[in-house]
């Protein structure tokens, strides 16, 4: 079902519209509760530190992680404490606000929190309730600013910076909430934001281009072996479980790497022994957080970082330092 949605978001279908009255209903609610905070029913709450909201209005696959991950590691270098809070989408864990560790368990919190916990080199929890996890970053680890990842509509957590990543190729889809589109927020929120970094493709006016830079290939069960894409000898499986598998596939086509299949999963699927084949596979490092109690030797994931303009960089540093 999920499959056939995503599909009809991207390419014209009039049958889309037989889902306008969940969509009506998405709106009528996502509305009013905006409403409750603009009348003070609900209420903001700041948490004693800097805030940064790194999120999209679109579902699925828009570049957010490696954005968060380049952020801290661009605050980490002006001499900030950030600390990072996240939902922890398909993680559950016993108790929160929940620590990462290196070694922490994506069943537990999540996939995606413990591949930045691999490259942030800070702080991070995860807990549904962001304004109970900032205030633990903040009474704990002393963190002087923090990150937000995907809360864009956690309007519970007041904000000093709100940053919103999309995909560059896919944008808002047909432009339609949920379900009839891929949108969370009409796209007037994306006027309300401070930045709009587009992953890939062309940076309209106002908006900030990012790109996914890929590294070497690392090996999934023994990590400190890593190769160059171009080492690669003979055709591979790619495979991916991500928002947008069809970005990791046209990455691995730009390095003219030679495929015999692609496997396709759902976003976050939990993936287990049987999976995935055991032949030459490549994957994206998402994944390979979930596979490394049974991977093979010939299974690689390709990481990728974010190349930021100098422009949005120093914009976003005056941005900050003037809060």
């Amino acid at each position: 079902m999920v499959s056939w949605l995503e599909k009809r978001w991207y390419q014209p279908d009039a049958l889309i519209w037989l889902l306008l009255p969940l969509t009506i209903l998405f709106w009528l609610l996502s509305a009013f509760r905006r409403l409750l905070f603009r009348l003070g029913i609900k209420r903001s709450i700041r948490v004693g530190a800097p805030v940064i909201v790194v999120g999209n209005i679109s579902v699925g696959g828009n570049g957010k992680t490696p954005m968060v991950i380049r952020l801290c590691q661009l605050l980490k270098q002006q001499g900030f404490h950030p600390g990072v809070v996240s939902r922890g989408y398909g993680g559950k864990s016993p108790y929160y606000p929940y620590s990462l560790t290196m070694n922490s368990d994506p069943k537990l919190v999540g996939d995606e929190p413990v591949m930045m916990r691999h490259h942030i080199g800070c702080p991070m929890v995860v807990d549904p309730d962001r304004v109970r996890g900032a205030k633990y970053l903040i009474a704990e680890h002393k963190c002087n600013i923090i990150v937000c990842d995907d809360g864009l509509q956690h309007y519970r957590l007041a904000r000093d910076i709100e940053i919103l990543v999309m995909d560059g190729e896919r944008r808002n889809g047909n432009g339609y909430l949920l379900p009839m589109g891929p949108l969370r927020e009409g796209p007037w929120r994306m006027k309300t934001v401070d930045f709009v970094v587009v992953n890939g493709g062309v940076a309209q006016e106002g908006e900030y281009l990012m790109s996914l830079e890929p590294g070497q290939l690392v090996n999934v069960k023994y990590p400190s072996q890593t190769q160059s894409i171009s080492e690669l000898k003979r055709p591979a499986i790619a495979m991916a479980g991500i928002g947008n598998p069809e970005r990791f596939f046209k990455l691995l086509a730009t390095r003219q790497v030679k495929l015999k299949e692609r496997l396709v999963f759902a976003d976050h699927h939990p993936f287990k022994d049987g999976d995935i084949p055991d032949d030459l596979v490549l994957m994206t490092e998402k994944d390979a957080v979930k596979c490394r109690d049974f991977a093979r030797s010939q299974w690689w994931y390709l990481p990728v970082s974010a190349k930021l303009t100098e422009q949005f960089k120093q914009r976003l540093l005056e941005k900050i330092h003037g809060i």
